[in-house]
Order: structure tokens, then sequence, then C-alpha cells
């Protein structure tokens, strides 16, 4: 007789969309955190004896924004419902939780920048994508501005599918690999043959490029 409290429930799309939700949501709370740790202890995201890179000033401007305007919204709701407690205390949690988040937000892009050292290219974007590109698979890398609204992050191109990492809908930099690296993108993943990037710093990152590549 078969165990109906032991057989595996099918998730309809709904619950498989709820969890793949829940999923993203836990890995930026992580991401967040950690970032906040890195930031803490002077610990940024950069192998030894390579070269940070930035990529955070399209976007630096609107955070620090956001980020001031949470932080007065959290007095001035205090104020207003200061003499209801059972609601104070959420709301003031609430928005001491909302403006720690986006600090940690802009604190990952500041601990995790794109690398070029020995080994290779590391490509980040924040908390969410980590991308490795040793020397070996790297075809050229060269200035290439790009700018495209609501494109998806992987896209074929003529070199290829590309993995674009857009910072305001930008990217300055197009990295072309000499075979297929595989990258994860939350519960995706997925083979692309070349990477763009936004890089602050554009002549400093193409002078630590060419260090290592003639």
């Amino acid at each position: 007789m078969t165990d109906v409290t032991s057989a595996a429930v099918p998730r309809t799309p709904l619950a498989a969309r709820i969890a793949k939700l829940a999923r993203a949501a836990w890995r930026a709370e992580i991401g967040v955190w950690k970032s906040l740790y890195r930031w803490l202890f002077r610990r940024p995201r950069v192998p030894r004896g390579a070269s940070g890179f930035s990529y955070h000033s399209p976007v630096l401007t609107i955070l620090v924004i956001f980020i001031v305007l949470s932080a007065i919204e959290i007095p001035i709701v205090d104020l207003i419902v200061h003499d209801w407690p059972w609601l104070r205390i959420p709301l003031l949690a609430a928005g001491i939780w909302g403006v720690t988040w986006m600090i940690g937000l802009l604190l990952g892009f500041l601990t995790r920048p794109h690398a070029v050292g020995p080994d290779g290219i590391h490509a980040r974007s924040g908390a969410e994508v980590d991308i490795d590109l040793p020397w070996e698979t790297v075809a050229s890398v060269e200035k290439s501005r790009d700018v495209l609204e609501k494109a998806p992050k992987i896209r074929d191109e003529p070199h290829g599918r590309t993995l674009a990492l857009r910072m305001q809908d930008e990217t300055n930099v197009l990295v072309i690999l000499e075979r297929p690296v595989a990258v994860r993108l939350g519960d995706t993943a997925a083979e692309v043959d070349a990477v763009r990037l936004w890089v602050d710093d554009l002549d400093g990152f193409m002078t630590a490029v060419r260090t290592h590549i003639p």
C-alpha cells in the first residue's frame, strides 16, 4: 500500500516561483551581511597580487540618496506613530533594517570590485555575481561601450552567448573567451562565450590586463 504522506508532491508553477523568490531573497540577505562584515573588517574580495577596479560610480548617487532619505524617514515615522507602541516598534525595526540593507547593497559593490591579477579576471556584480575568467580562457579584452535598456543578462551576440554585467544599462569592457565558461546566476547555470562589464577606471583596467596579455 502506497504511503501517500511520503510521496513527493509536485510543485505548482506558483509554488515554484515563490520558492525561487524566497531563495533569491535569502541570498540577497546573506550577501548584504557578508558585505557589511567585509567592510567592517577591511577584507575586500581581491585575490593576493591582484588589483581591484570599482564599477559602482553610475549608481553611487542614487544609492546614497535612497540611504539618506530612508534614514531621515525613520525619526519622522517614529514621531508620527509614537503613541502606538504596537505599530511604532515594527515600523522602527523595518526602517532600520531597510537602511542597513541598502548600505549593505552599496558595500557589496565596494567590497567586491572587479579584479585583475596573475590568475585572470574576476568579474563581479555586488554579492550577486562572482565569475572567474582564468587567462587561459581569455581570447581578448577590449574597450567596447554598449548601452541597452531592459536587456537580458545573457543574450546572443556575433561573438557568441554574452553575459552583460550592466551598471545603469551600460558596459564598457568586452571579454571574449577562447572557450565557453560556466557561470551561475542565482538558480540558473549557463555557459557563455563572452562577458561584458562596466569599469570606472577603464584605462587603469586595460593597463592591468596588458601586463598579463600582450
